[in-house]
């Protein structure tokens, strides 16, 4: 299921892949430039990068460029509202793990 399939659009393009009683993983696919549009998640969750590429993050406390590698995880808690924008030249992607259980 294609969450932001707006075509022509500078969302990234987010794949639903599970959503279950434990867990919802989501994949996202970012044109250079392309942003996942503020949001806020309600649940824990990991990042697995696909590729490796630079996040700029906009959240409350301002702006950040964060660099990632292909298959280096990282987790965030649940409550912080917040953009994400691919930074680099290139495509990139990763997989988005939220932990409802």
């Amino acid at each position: 299921m294609c969450i932001n399939c707006e075509g022509g659009s500078n969302l990234a393009v987010a794949t639903q892949q599970v959503d279950d009683e434990r867990v919802r993983i989501t994949r996202y696919d970012f044109a250079p430039g392309s942003e996942t549009g503020w949001h806020r998640h309600e649940f824990p969750y990991a990042v697995v990068p696909l590729v490796d590429g630079v996040l700029r993050l906009v959240d409350a406390e301002g702006e950040r460029l964060t660099p990632l590698s292909a298959g280096v995880s990282y987790s965030r808690p649940a409550g912080v509202e917040h953009n994400v924008f691919n930074a680099g030249a290139g495509r990139m992607a990763f997989i988005e793990i939220e932990m409802k259980a």
